[in-house]
């Protein structure tokens, strides 16, 4: 399977876990998600120091600056695989 394929099927599979992850790993799913979707954050940070939650997902994304989409798919696909078992 290809890991775009592979990707969209995680992509629909993490939405149906029989748990919900905890915050750090819904952050890690988030910036990779991004990441392989959207490619390098082009945008500055959020402007309200006080919005944590966006603070917690800009800096989610901006660490994985210049990984490869693909590898992020990968790395999406890994982490709801994991989280299935």
């Amino acid at each position: 399977m290809a890991v775009k394929e592979l990707f969209e099927q995680a992509v629909n599979e993490s939405k149906n876990l029989v748990e919900k992850p905890s915050n750090n790993v819904l952050l890690q799913l988030y910036g990779l998600y991004k990441q392989a979707t959207e490619g390098d954050i082009d945008a500055g940070a959020p402007a309200n120091a006080f919005d944590f939650v966006a603070k917690a997902k800009f800096n989610a994304w901006e660490e994985l600056k210049g990984k490869p989409r693909e590898l992020a798919m990968q790395e999406y696909a890994d982490l709801v695989a994991k989280l299935k078992a």
